[in-house]
């Protein structure tokens, strides 16, 4: 995607740490859109953005597979049926496809059952082991995503459909120091002075 006049163009393109996504340009609403953010202390979303599994980076699918039968007796859920039965091409993913996590009684097949939140965050908090590594890159991003190399409002803050859409922090402030973890200081910095603007 070339840069419109509904993006601003970055300096470079700054590269995922683990090869993909690589950005190179945002949408400006990242800077002034906003959304309550402190989604563990939220009381009255019932973790809506669970509500329709989320992408996943082949690869990640792969390491929670290998996690073997202690986590898979947390899921709950065989992990045949974790995922979508075949995956998607795309080279925005670090090895190159994704697959879909599968929806079970109306939320992600890895969310808390009977309680709220991530599975996969919540194992990895326990096992002391970096999420990042281990829940999808989406999710961690989220509400921003990436589409042809432009870091963007994901959708469901562009149509107004999330719940806790409106108050708290920038999309950008929200999500600040995982853009630094994926892509670098140097990404941040720029970024710092594009919502300065």
């Amino acid at each position: 995607m070339v840069p419109t006049l509904s993006t601003i163009g970055l300096s470079r393109t700054h590269i995922c740490r683990f090869g993909a996504p690589a950005i190179h340009a945002v949408d400006p609403a990242i800077f002034s859109r906003r959304y309550f953010m402190r989604c563990m202390a939220c009381g009255f979303c019932n973790d809506q953005c669970c509500n329709h599994g989320v992408d996943i980076d082949v690869g990640n699918a792969e390491r929670l597979i290998a996690l073997g039968p202690e986590f898979e007796a947390r899921v709950g859920v065989p992990r045949e049926n974790w995922f979508s039965t075949a995956p998607e091409t795309d080279l925005e993913f670090p090895t190159g496809g994704y697959l879909r996590t599968q929806v079970r009684g109306g939320k992600c097949v890895f969310a808390a059952r009977g309680g709220r939140g991530c599975i996969i965050h919540a194992y990895c908090f326990e096992k002391n082991l970096d999420y990042h590594a281990l829940k999808p890159l989406v999710s961690i991003l989220f509400p921003l995503t990436f589409e042809n190399g432009v870091l963007v409002p994901s959708s469901e803050i562009a149509d107004g459909s999330l719940v806790c859409g409106g108050n708290g922090p920038t999309l950008y402030d929200g999500v600040r120091e995982e853009l630094r973890y994926y892509f670098g200081d140097d990404f941040v910095c720029e970024l710092d002075q594009l919502a300065r603007r």
